[in-house]
């Protein structure tokens, strides 16, 4: 995995890139397979019987890439000696939330890795402790984070004194991150173009302000508050996405957009993994097993994104994959929320099986018969 790593930065190293993370659900039928539990599987659609791997890419202009993954493993298996020894699980493994996990495959990765921001979804955007042990890393992030977060503007103009009192100048209220933005001016609203889609730019409208937030009754420190209205085709209502951002110096909205934009390539690399590269079609049980696993199919996998790279510089025509642009194009597209587990069967737009994606000219050393037989075959199908 560390030469996968190294290759892919090798290939995308860009000092403007960005570092992502995201959950992805495995359903599994039986209760014997290392960390399974009963929770929300999304390529189901449904809460069933499931394992967790967290995944780190790395994203930039030029396309992405796979970095890392880790099988989460549930308290209840973290302390259960029975379950540890059937499924190999190694000593120095204990329970850690997927947060802290994140933390860990950062601290291995971020000094090898050239990059500008840290991204991920609101399961990590809305616990407090993770943003500070980004800020205590002096890393940059913009991550996504419920409608419902409570947040106070700092620019904003304090309420007057109560009649007769003294003493300290009330504070502005805190409101929730949607009510905050319907808030706005019109002329606040900035517009950005994130990408250039298969039928045009992709345009969002971005609207950011300086505000602390508020949990279980604690404030936390100075950020910043991003939201972002994705225009749809339809001419229907903009979905709207919230993100709170952070960096050593003060954060620009135009760069933080575009980071934010690039969070949904990770989804597009694990949808092209369990489509294309066999990532979900496992029946390993063992801790070991299942990274081994992992390992193998992101390998395939970023042989395929390489594939695709060199195909998209051929330009070779219709038949041919779309450029890392054009599946850039597609997540964006999706929205705020992306598609991290598609449904089984589903295919998404732009996203073509292995058999069209390759070369059939692509092999090392001397064609069997057979395969120069299903060779022919393919090229009549053609």
């Amino acid at each position: 995995m560390a030469e996968v790593g190294r290759h892919v930065v090798e290939t995308l190293g860009d000092a403007s890139g960005i570092l992502v993370f995201d959950p992805s659900a495995f359903a599994k039928k039986g209760t014997h397979s290392c960390g399974v539990e009963r929770g929300w599987c999304g390529r189901l659609g449904k809460v069933e019987n499931c394992q967790i791997g967290l995944f780190m890419a790395y994203a930039t202009g030029v396309g992405q890439g796979p970095l890392d993954r880790r099988l989460y493993l549930p308290e209840k298996w973290a302390v259960d000696p029975a379950r540890r020894k059937e499924c190999h699980v190694p000593a120095d493994v204990a329970f850690q939330e997927r947060w802290r996990m994140a933390l860990d495959m950062l601290d291995r990765h971020r000094s090898s890795v050239p990059h500008a921001w840290v991204a991920a979804d609101d399961e990590f955007g809305r616990v407090q402790a993770f943003r500070c042990g980004l800020r205590d890393r002096r890393e940059a992030y913009v991550l996504d984070v419920p409608c419902n977060t409570l947040v106070r503007d700092l620019k904003a103009r304090r309420p007057p004194r109560r009649a007769g009192k003294k003493g300290r100048r009330r504070q502005v209220p805190f409101r929730r991150a949607d009510a905050w933005a319907a808030a706005q001016a019109v002329d606040r609203w900035q517009e950005f173009t994130v990408h250039d889609g298969q039928k045009g730019p992709i345009r969002v409208q971005a609207v950011i302000g300086h505000v602390r937030t508020r949990q279980d009754n604690r404030v936390g420190p100075e950020e910043w508050l991003i939201v972002i209205r994705h225009g749809q085709s339809d001419a229907s209502e903009p979905d709207v996405s919230y993100h709170v951002a952070w960096s050593s110096r003060e954060v620009s909205l135009e760069p933080a957009v575009h980071a934010q934009a690039r969070r949904h390539q990770i989804e597009q690399i694990l949808e092209h993994g369990k489509g294309e590269a066999g990532l979900a079609h496992y029946e390993v049980r063992s801790y070991v097993g299942w990274h081994h696993h992992m390992t193998l199919s992101l390998l395939a996998l970023w042989f395929l994104s390489l594939e695709r790279l060199a195909m998209g510089k051929k330009n070779a025509g219709g038949d041919s994959t779309a450029g890392a642009g054009d599946h850039d194009a597609d997540v964006a597209s999706s929205g705020p929320h992306g598609v991290p587990d598609r449904p089984r069967g589903h295919r998404r737009a732009g996203s073509q099986r292995t058999s069209e994606n390759l070369p059939l000219a692509l092999t090392y050393g001397p064609v069997p018969a057979a395969a120069q037989s299903r060779r022919v075959r393919m090229k009549r199908l053609q």
